[in-house]
């Protein structure tokens, strides 16, 4: 390996780990706001809805009827696990009684 090779790897460590102590120091002082503590709590929630959202968007009607059914169960029951598997089940059901496999 030449020296230049040996210079990019010794300055991608460098970045690795700078990005990681300030994450790991900026992280501790944002903490310290209540403000900012509750955004980033619901922070999870909006990749979700997100990603849910995005992937909708050019999906057919079977998909959003069982995202509809997902939504409501959701809803009632406030549990994950649940959602996600009767929203499976769901699609699963639907994509069998529609003959889409």
């Amino acid at each position: 390996m030449t020296p230049d090779h040996w210079l990019l790897i010794l300055l991608l460590a460098v970045g690795t780990y700078s990005l990681r102590l300030i994450g790991l120091y900026g992280g501790q002082r944002m903490m310290r706001s209540a403000r900012l503590k509750n955004l980033l709590a619901d922070l999870p929630g909006c990749l979700v809805v997100a990603l849910v959202a995005a992937s909708l968007g050019t999906a057919d009607l079977v998909t959003w009827i069982a995202a509809a059914i997902a939504l409501l169960v959701a809803i009632l029951t406030r549990n994950v696990v649940i959602t996600m598997a009767i929203g499976f089940t769901a699609m699963f059901a639907l994509r069998y009684l529609t003959g889409g496999f």
